[in-house]
């Protein structure tokens, strides 16, 4: 790294710059009413091919410009176009770690809540190690928020978005005053939707067993890749709508996304959940996982990016 956190360099609009000189207008509807979309991208270091791979980026990117049609703002870059802008940041600070890089486009300008074409970008890398406490856990003790999850007639969770994250902070810091490392929101019909910022699976009877896109849930690209590794390690699954009382029931449980990888669950509403075995479904896709995001099993090398 060539700089330290705080000095990091930043790709705002067209340039890279010290991120403590990257500006935006504190009116504009980004700042204003949390008006932009978002994508948070994993890339993972291989130090025996000395090489950083982005994890599924085209797929950031296709959601990305879903998230900002679907909010009606413009995207003025294609998805070559962001890729290359968010490779040069990260090689500007010289990174060869796991990073995690947020990628933003929002309402600029002096316009209001409905601005639809004045449209900005940043591109802000960190190191792994940098980001929330919940997200470098080995193990995370849960309770079900007394918050229930956004949804498709309200703001929908497919859309992701900075507002849609203020229902995730009530619900995170409702957990961390009592005592959890984190939270697994209920849906407006009761049944079990996701966590703040992360995907819910659980075992029952040895099936792999995930809440329906449709039960307020985002259209996560971890989500996805836990399903086709599971396909391809021959573990049986269930995409199905899941009652609260299953979480009391599970043999297993892990909550998951980009930032946080795969990270087990421990305990949900003081329900321990029993210790996990290296022969777990949670620890072998989680293994798994990780291999796959260092380019170290060659059948998956398609969903990585190399950086350098």
């Amino acid at each position: 790294m060539a700089t330290d956190v705080n000095n990091r360099l930043i790709w705002l609009n067209g340039q890279v710059m010290n991120v403590n000189d990257a500006k935006i207008n504190v009116l504009s509807p980004t700042a204003q009413f949390g008006l932009n979309v978002f994508e948070g991208i994993r890339c993972y270091w291989n130090k025996e091919q000395q090489q950083l791979y982005a994890f599924r980026l085209p797929e950031h990117y296709r959601r990305l410009e879903r998230s900002a049609r679907l909010l009606q703002l413009s995207c003025p870059y294609t998805i070559d176009q962001m890729a290359s802008a968010m490779a040069d940041v990260v090689k500007a600070n010289e990174y060869k770690e796991d990073i995690a890089v947020r990628q933003t486009l929002f309402a600029d300008g002096f316009g209001s809540w409905t601005t639809r074409m004045e449209v900005g970008m940043f591109i802000a890398p960190i190191p792994k190690r940098h980001t929330s406490a919940e997200y470098n856990k080995a193990g995370l003790r849960c309770c079900v928020s007394s918050w229930q999850r956004i949804n498709d007639n309200s703001l929908s969770p497919r859309i992701k978005c900075g507002a849609n994250y203020i229902n995730s902070r009530m619900a995170q810091l409702e957990a961390l005053r009592n005592g959890y490392d984190t939270t697994i929101f209920l849906n407006h019909q009761g049944k079990v939707a996701e966590g703040p910022g992360s995907c819910l699976f659980l075992v029952r009877d040895g099936i792999l067993v995930t809440p329906l896109i449709t039960d307020s849930v985002l259209e996560s690209i971890t989500r996805d890749t836990v399903l086709r590794m599971a396909k391809d390690m021959g573990i049986p699954t269930e995409e199905r709508s899941v009652d609260r009382t299953e979480l009391y029931l599970c043999e297993e449980a892990f909550l998951c996304g980009s930032a946080m990888g795969l990270t087990p669950i421990t305990a949900i509403d003081g329900y321990e959940i029993p210790p996990q075995s290296e022969n777990s479904l949670t620890y072998r896709l989680a293994y798994q996982y990780d291999r796959i995001v260092r380019g170290q099993d060659a059948a998956y090398t398609h969903w990585l990016t190399p950086i350098w």
